[in-house]
């Protein structure tokens, strides 16, 4: 029998959950003091800007703007062509990135203006629907308004901007994504009804500037491009009522551009499949269904020495592939996006270039040794401009998720 309702039992531990997303991960930066702007990493970057864009403009004059702005505001603000050079960069040097290839398509929407939790969220799913026209993905960034010293930015809770909710239920169990048992929990003391108890009910954004509770909103569907999954040759795998969205938006992560911290700053590539079919839903702690496709091929999943779990991987992964293609979304498999990411490599180091890499990150969770970044180290530093997480910023969701429990 194939099992279709998704449910799972877990520890009730109330522990951190790790902070990862699909194009950046966990990363430590020093906090920058109420929105002032470090002069040092103004100049630096500024420097860099004037060097790769030649057509920028004399750098002096612009170095003694930005001087005179800090001293008499004690931060400064970004060019719009600053901004998405800066954006650009910032992916560029993402080490725990393996589709930088195309690092200088992201395309940048600037939103500095917006300063309403309200616009905030209508431009995150204005976000969503500008960065898949026609089912194929683009790399899209949003940045909205930095800090500034005594204003501080918008700031959104969730993780990224689509996630599924996870329902803990009174006997211990949870249906949908355990990873968000703790996030769903916050957000229904805040205000939020639940969607209909689905595996996947997409979660509301929340979006806050200052203190107090964030703004709810819900995401609309047309705005979640999502894709049921179909297996090539399994016909029961349908049965499963599987699907994974298509746009993977991280928006907790802080936007690093010569000293300025935009903390809203939503980002997005696309998928690798085996963000999907091997952690997403194979993970023991988040759907687990290495065991519930096992079983449905048959496989003996009473010996490790059977190696089930691999079998029932790659097939999953199979999936995967197989219905992103058959939907006509954007998606790469980590064969290809591992002969990239070297041809990425290649071209950094022949621009005079450090391109910084995390081996753990860069080679791929299941066929590790079959791709050819697996058979070489690489230099993992933190460059700037990046991608960060900012303590506080991780701390405020998972701080009110314990206060509420």
């Amino acid at each position: 029998m194939v099992v279709q309702l998704l449910t799972w039992r877990r520890s009730r531990r109330r522990e951190p959950e790790p902070v990862h997303g699909v194009h950046g991960l966990p990363g430590g930066a020093p906090e920058r003091s109420a929105g002032y702007a470090d002069p040092a990493a103004a100049e630096e970057f500024l420097m860099m800007f004037h060097a790769e864009n030649p057509a920028a403009g004399p750098l002096k004059s612009r170095l003694r703007e930005v001087r005179a702005e800090i001293a008499r505001t004690g931060t400064y603000t970004h060019t719009p062509g600053e901004l998405a050079f800066g954006a650009r960069v910032a992916w560029r040097n993402s080490s725990k990135c393996i589709g930088r290839l195309y690092w200088r398509s992201l395309r940048v929407r600037d939103r500095r203006h917006v300063d309403t939790p309200e616009g905030v969220a209508v431009e995150c799913v204005n976000h969503l629907r500008d960065a898949a026209p026609g089912r194929r993905i683009r790399p899209t960034i949003t940045v909205f308004a930095p800090d500034r010293p005594g204003v501080p930015g918008p700031r959104i809770w969730n993780e990224q901007l689509i996630r599924y909710a996870g329902y803990e239920m009174d006997d211990g169990s949870l249906v949908g994504d355990p990873r968000y048992g703790r996030f769903t929990t916050m957000l229904r003391k805040l205000g939020w009804p639940g969607g209909p108890g689905t595996p996947f009910d997409v979660l509301p954004l929340a979006v806050s500037i200052g203190g107090g509770s964030p703004l709810l909103s819900t995401i609309p569907g047309d705005a979640v491009l999502e894709v049921p999954l179909t297996h090539p040759v399994y016909p029961w795998f349908e049965r499963l009522g599987l699907r994974w969205h298509a746009v993977p938006a991280i928006s907790n992560m802080c936007l690093e551009i010569g000293g300025i911290c935009y903390r809203a700053a939503p980002f997005n590539g696309w998928y690798m499949g085996t963000e999907i079919g091997a952690r997403n839903l194979a993970d023991a702690d988040r759907y687990d269904l290495l065991p519930t496709v096992a079983r449905a091929m048959g496989l003996d999943t009473g010996t490790d020495r059977s190696l089930w779990r691999d079998y029932a991987l790659v097939e999953l992964n199979i999936a995967v592939l197989h219905s992103f293609e058959r939907a006509g979304v954007t998606m790469t498999d980590h064969h290809t996006e591992s002969r990239r990411f070297l041809t990425h490599l290649d071209r950094e180091e022949r621009a005079g270039r450090l391109c910084p890499a995390d081996w753990s990150w860069i080679v791929p969770p299941i066929s590790a040794s079959a791709t050819p970044v697996f058979h070489r180290y690489y230099d993992d530093r933190q460059l700037s401009p990046n991608f960060v997480h900012h303590r506080d910023s991780v701390d405020r969701g998972l701080g009110r998720c314990i206060a509420l429990s």
